[in-house]
């Protein structure tokens, strides 16, 4: 897997930069110049920082479950530099000796030159400090030098960048994390040191003496000969999950096969409904002709059924013949339904064109349900209110009509 690994000198202008990319084959291949000019294509893109610009710390935080927030490291952040929490962008590495490690980097800085990227089509996956890109072993540390400076790694999540040395005198830093080693009793065995030139190489024999410490000579290493998979990142922004193409195209055909299932469903809904629609639209003209056969005499035709029931009922008064919609009919079969429902206490009743309205004084859920029940195997179209009131309080009204 191709990877590019970018060299952010974060208090410079986003413009240019040095990389390095591996590619597929174990190749290495170096370059600086325009961020335009960058390698595109990588599958891995890893932002380095210089370690003069990441500050790596120690911070006693309060217990809480879960992980911490990113406000919580902020303003531990914040009382160790005495700056604006909003100013940091703060990740928490790891812990030693129940302390929180933590890497604080200027958040705007480190946007600007994620933006400046970006702008040039280069996503960037991961974020690394140079300082913990050194090779740590138990009981050593590691020392990258130029000859006039560097940085060192103390353990797995520590370290930090030094001041100025020379060939006879070893960087005050690097004496001071000496000291405060000794004081918690975890002075290294040795100091590995990886001199970037053979002319930056120190006096080892000076340094032991001022140190008083060992120094092991170290193959030369820095950020482009680091391994390609450093194991402490410095961000704690999720990874972006991005899929391999192989995968976009097989949930391209998915989307695709559901696309047109959606289609073809939408598709038979519509059709369907345009059936319906069509038998509703033939049933009520057959109604409406045979209302018209039966009624020539009819002006107008709105409600076939409703105007049928009405004709016929007429037509019974006039043969002197009860209708199943009469007062006397009604009132009958409502007597003859509840009969057996003696706790129903009827409050009023009211009669108007066919339609009996019913008011039960306090009947409770149950006794509306059970009289409800009675009524329409009497052969009534009941319409009942959606919540009826609990048992004691006030009334309920049914509403009755013949079919």
């Amino acid at each position: 897997m191709s990877l590019l690994r970018i060299f952010c000198p974060l208090s410079a202008v986003p413009a240019s930069c040095e990389w390095v990319l591996f590619d597929d084959s174990a190749g290495v291949h170096p370059g600086d110049g325009a961020l335009a000019q960058l390698p595109q294509g990588a599958a891995q893109v890893e932002l380095v920082l210089a370690a003069s610009q990441v500050l790596i710390a120690r911070a006693r935080l309060p217990a809480t479950r879960g992980r911490r927030s990113a406000a919580l490291l902020a303003y531990a952040a914040e009382e160790m530099l005495a700056s604006d929490p909003d100013a940091n962008q703060v990740s928490r590495l790891g812990q030693v000796d129940g302390d929180e490690v933590l890497a604080v980097m200027s958040r705007q800085r480190l946007q600007s030159w994620r933006a400046a990227l970006g702008a040039v089509g280069v996503h960037v996956d991961a974020v690394y400090c140079e300082t913990l890109m050194l090779p740590v072993q138990s009981g050593e540390w590691s020392l990258a030098w130029n000859g006039q400076e560097g940085y060192v790694r103390t353990g797995e999540f520590e370290g930090g960048a030094t001041d100025c040395g020379d060939r006879q005198t070893p960087p005050l830093a690097l004496q001071l994390l000496l000291e405060g080693a000794r004081a918690h009793d975890a002075v290294p065995t040795s100091i590995a040191l990886h001199a970037a030139t053979p002319a930056a190489q120190p006096d080892v024999e000076a340094w032991q003496r001022n140190l008083g410490v060992g120094i092991r000579l170290a193959p030369q290493l820095d950020w482009r000969t680091a391994p390609a998979k450093p194991a402490v990142r410095i961000d704690q922004e999720r990874e972006h999950w991005r899929p391999s193409a192989a995968a976009l195209m097989r949930w391209r055909q998915i989307g695709w096969i559901l696309l047109a299932a959606l289609v073809l469903h939408s598709a038979a809904l519509l059709v369907d409904r345009m059936r319906l629609a069509s038998e509703q639209h033939q049933l009520r003209q057959q109604m409406e002709v045979r209302f018209r056969s039966a009624f020539p005499d009819a002006v107008a035709v709105a409600d076939p059924v409703l105007q049928t029931r009405r004709q016929l009922a007429k037509a019974r008064h006039a043969a002197n013949q009860p209708d199943a919609g009469d007062f006397q009919v009604m009132l009958g079969r409502v007597v003859a339904a509840l009969a057996d429902v003696p706790t129903a206490q009827l409050h009023a009743l009211s009669y108007e064109d066919g339609r009996m309205t019913l008011e039960l004084s306090a009947p409770g859920d149950t006794l509306v349900r059970r009289v409800e029940v009675r009524l329409i195997q009497a052969g009534f179209d009941v319409q009942v209110p959606q919540a009826a009131p609990r048992a004691g309080h006030g009334t309920v009204t049914l509403t009755l009509r013949s079919p």
